[in-house]
């Protein structure tokens, strides 16, 4: 997700008031924000789904709704979204 860089302290709100009901939510097992090391204004999220099912009800939540209600207006590009399941783990 690119973000205004006017918008990015304004974001981390959204996510810091948002994180732990979105990690709540049934079915999700693990969430990350990453931001990229060299522009200050990108940024991703990683997370872990139980399955499709889980996935696909949070984002018809009415808490995915108010989430990106107040974080789609901050896009400085138009946002890009992967669906991915766990295929292969390497531990140490």
């Amino acid at each position: 997700m690119t973000f205004k860089p006017e918008e990015v302290d304004a974001f981390l709100a959204v996510f810091e008031q948002s994180k732990n009901k979105i990690r709540n939510f049934p079915g999700c097992q693990h969430l990350e924000l990453l931001k990229d090391y060299h522009a200050p204004n990108i940024f991703s999220t990683y997370s872990l789904w139980e399955n499709d099912q889980a996935l696909d009800a949070y984002r018809h939540s009415e808490l995915f709704s108010a989430v990106w209600a107040q974080t789609k207006p901050k896009f400085q590009d138009k946002p890009v979204a992967f669906s991915s399941q766990k295929f292969i783990e390497v531990k140490p």
